[in-house]
C-alpha cells in the first residue's frame, strides 16, 4: 500500500490582499495544482489562535496518494506553480512548506 502524503503550505496574508488571494486560491491556484494529477484534493484552513496582526494565516493541504507522485509534483511542477504566486502577490504573502505522512 502507498504512503499518503500531504503537503502542507502554510501562508500569512496581509489584510490587504486577504480577501482576493482566497479567491485566487479557490479559483485558480488550487485547481492548477490538483489538476497536475499529484494530487487527489486540497483543503484550505485558517489557522486560529494566531497573532493576526500582520495578516491572516492560512494552511492549504494537498493530499497526494504516494510519495512518489508527491516527489513528481516537487521536480516537475513546484517551483513554476511558487513563481506565478509570487508574481502574482509579490511581498503581500510569506509562505513554507511541510510534508507529512499519514498514518492512521
Amino acid at each position: 500500500m502507498a504512503t499518503q502524503i500531504i503537503y502542507n503550505v502554510t501562508s500569512q496574508v496581509s489584510h490587504a490582499i486577504a480577501d482576493a488571494w482566497l479567491q485566487w486560491m479557490r479559483s485558480e491556484h488550487i485547481p492548477r495544482i490538483v489538476a497536475t494529477g499529484c494530487f487527489t484534493h486540497a483543503a484550505i484552513l485558517r489557522l486560529t489562535e494566531v497573532d493576526d496582526t500582520e495578516g491572516i494565516t492560512y494552511a492549504v493541504q494537498y493530499h497526494s496518494e504516494s510519495r512518489e507522485l508527491y516527489n513528481q509534483y516537487v521536480t516537475e511542477f513546484a517551483v513554476d506553480h511558487r513563481q506565478l504566486a509570487t508574481d502574482k502577490w509579490g511581498e503581500s504573502f510569506i509562505a513554507f512548506n511541510t510534508v507529512l505522512q499519514v498514518v492512521n
